[in-house]
């Protein structure tokens, strides 16, 4: 009411006036009708002013219709704008637990609409009591005979307004809530619409989202049946009243207590005062307002995030703090106590069994939720008392399934808090792989991305690419790159360490290659820090590697991802190198590891010292690379191939044939035999069977 008291002000006035005026002209009329009998000269007078009210009237009506629309449309507007924007500013989580996205809809486009029609709804309902009190009145003037006849009626139509508006005000508001439900299960299954496909459950869903259809219709009904019952009661007795008025002004006018201008003005003020029930409209209007302004207004109630004016110290390099971090949820701590401490510029990544907690603390570590207990900082500077503006510039997100804004496909790479320009936007997309794909979608970067058919894979490099536009001190990848084969995983990652701003990365990782790369590892489990440290020492503790065991893993062989084999080992001894042999694992305790593709095994040393030269194999072969100074990181072998990866050591001879020799080392293609092999200064590994 407040943001449309203007327009409401211009809809009582004319609504007042065009009601004045309807009372005015039963008494020119009146009048008008008494002079022209009389014959007297006054009569074109009066009647010029009986046509002037009535044109007047019809003119005020326009204009109160034309202002009721505008009003009903911005005050929508208005609302929904206001709804929206307190739904986007409050945490994301707070908003997606308390509503469904169906309910959410509906609050915002049926409910919102409604709801709108309150001020204009309101602002005439002075109008609409106006004739029926000014008529009465009217009736009490031109003769108490009359007036008392009509008042004989009037506790009816005063009983019937009070159950119309009891009854409607309930059925309305379940109206609204079985509407409410049904929407959000259409919206649910609108989503999945592909599993559903897929799962040949199309007749199943359809009954369940219509499930509740009986009851929508029964509570239709009863609401319009009260409604209907309210018009129908008021249309019988609006009558009769009227016909008891004009039997008693009969009698009078022929008692000579009253005129014929009288007897006309008197049957006018009858129908204007039994109007009364006309009043039932708009009180319908005000109580499905009502209910849908309370279900509205349950979205402005939300608690917008707050900020502070602080800013980030300048070239600060992402130092990343929380203190103390609880997060509860249903009564239970999901974060518990949680004290971390990542040095600014080191790429740390988050492991953990499901439901350990990681993406909350990565929606945490970024703000996108704010803890029940504790503080996060950035560089010093706790992230609630940033600005929101600073905030988002300097802390990015990327996430496994990412939605995706604006009408192309660069327009949503440089989606963000500041628009990326062009060149930024096509270097980020190199950098997550995306560019290769983006140019042979048929307008480039200018497809529409409605046109620009996406798997899973581009969809989640796109979303890499946004993030990379936008990096700033922070960037927080959660769970980004999951749908991203090895290959590519390991250029986004050679991409994310060399041609994107550096910072601090915070890696929500289920892969244990993403583990191995990081600088830190955090391990969480029931919500608390477990461990924090290399992934080499991590991997130490049982439990740890238990994290990225596949389930129901074969009894004695060591935890890796489904399908590989990894070897994660500490520093080993020139001349004696070992391999353990087990089932569906080959474990060489040199060096360490990273994750290799399918069937393959990779064996990454430590210091050692070696006896040879480079010996290069093909397929089930070994290769054995000296005089680095550190263990390096392999790249995918082929499948059913060893590369062992040797550090620093004094080459003492020239190349030798893979498989034989002291020295060598020497990888066995795999047969049905068991041949084990462990050469001084190497290691065989038998691959392509998975056994070694």
């Amino acid at each position: 009411m407040r943001h449309s008291g203007g327009r409401a002000a211009a809809i009582t006035l004319c609504s007042v006036a065009a009601a004045l005026a309807a009372l005015a002209e039963p008494a020119v009329l009146g009048r008008s009708l008494d002079l022209l009998l009389a014959g007297s000269a006054e009569a074109p007078r009066w009647v010029a002013l009986c046509t002037a009210l009535i044109a007047a009237e019809v003119a005020l009506d326009a204009l109160v219709a034309l202002l009721t629309g505008t009003t009903n449309a911005r005050s929508t507007a208005w609302l929904r704008h206001r709804a929206l924007g307190r739904v986007l500013a409050a945490s994301p989580h707070h908003a997606a637990a308390r509503f469904a996205p169906g309910d959410l809809a509906t609050r915002l486009t049926a409910n919102a609409t409604e709801a709108g029609t309150v001020p204009a709804t309101a602002a005439g309902a002075l109008a609409t009591v106006l004739p029926p009190l000014g008529g009465l009145v009217a009736l009490l003037l031109i003769d108490v005979w009359t007036a008392a006849a009509f008042l004989a009626g009037a506790p009816l139509l005063v009983l019937l307004l009070r159950a119309f508006a009891r009854t409607s005000s309930d059925t309305v508001s379940r109206y609204q809530r079985v509407q409410s439900g049904m929407a959000d299960r259409l919206v649910e299954a609108l989503a999945g619409a592909r599993t559903v496909a897929a799962a040949g459950t199309a007749a199943r869903e359809q009954r369940r989202v219509l499930a509740a259809l009986p009851q929508l219709a029964a509570e239709g009904r009863t609401m319009w049946l009260v409604y209907g019952r309210a018009v129908a009661r008021s249309g019988v007795l609006m009558p009769l009243l009227v016909s008891v008025v004009l039997a008693v002004g009969g009698v009078r006018l022929a008692a000579g207590a009253m005129g014929v201008g009288d007897l006309v003005a008197a049957s006018r003020y009858a129908a204007l005062a039994a109007g009364v029930g006309s009043v039932a409209a708009a009180l319908g209007g005000l109580v499905r307002g009502r209910a849908a302004a309370r279900r509205t207004g349950e979205l402005l109630a939300l608690p917008a995030v707050p900020h502070g004016p602080e800013a980030l110290p300048a070239g600060g390099t992402g130092a990343l703090e929380l203190r103390g971090v609880t997060v509860v949820r249903e009564g239970a701590a999901v974060l518990d106590g949680v004290d971390l401490r990542v040095p600014g510029g080191a790429t740390v990544a988050v492991v953990g069994r499901s439901g350990a907690g990681k993406s909350l603390l990565a929606a945490v570590a970024g703000r996108l939720l704010d803890p029940d207990e504790g503080h996060v900082l950035l560089d010093g500077v706790r992230l609630d008392r940033v600005g929101p503006g600073e905030l988002r510039r300097e802390v990015g997100y990327a996430f496994s399934r990412p939605a995706l804004f604006g009408t192309t496909v660069g327009a949503a790479i440089a989606f963000g808090a500041d628009r990326a320009p062009a060149d930024a936007v096509r270097s980020a997309a190199r950098a997550a792989g995306a560019d290769a794909f983006v140019v042979r979608l048929p307008d480039g970067y200018d497809t529409p991305l409605a046109d620009a058919p996406l798997s899973g894979g581009e969809l989640q490099r796109l979303g890499l690419a946004r993030a990379f536009a936008h990096a700033g001190r922070l960037l927080v990848l959660d769970d980004a790159m999951s749908g991203l084969d090895t290959v590519t995983q390991r250029q986004v990652e050679r991409a994310l360490a060399h041609d994107v701003r550096p910072g601090t990365r915070l890696v929500v990782a289920h892969r244990l290659s993403s583990a191995v790369r990081a600088d830190l590892v955090v391990w969480l489990e029931g919500g608390r820090v477990r461990a924090v440290g290399p992934h080499r020492t991590l991997w130490r503790n049982p439990a740890y590697r238990a994290v990225f065991a596949a389930p129901q893993a074969p009894t004695g062989a060591e935890p890796a991802p489904a399908d590989t084999a990894e070897a994660h080992t500490g520093p080993a001894d020139a001349g004696t190198g070992t391999a353990d042999v087990g089932t569906g694992t080959a474990a060489a305790r040199t060096g360490t590891a990273e994750a290799a593709p399918t069937g393959t095994v990779e064996v990454h040393t430590g210091p050692a010292d070696a006896d040879t030269g480079p010996a290069d194999a093909g397929t089930g072969t070994a290769t054995a690379r000296t005089g680095s100074a550190e263990a390096h990181a392999a790249e995918a072998a082929p499948t059913g191939t060893v590369e062992a990866l040797k550090g620093t050591g004094d080459a003492g001879t020239g190349p030798a044939d893979a498989g034989t020799g002291t020295g060598t080392a020497a990888a066995c293609a795999a047969t049905a035999e068991d041949t084990p092999a462990a050469r001084t200064g190497g290691a065989a590994a038998r691959t392509g069977t998975e056994r070694a």
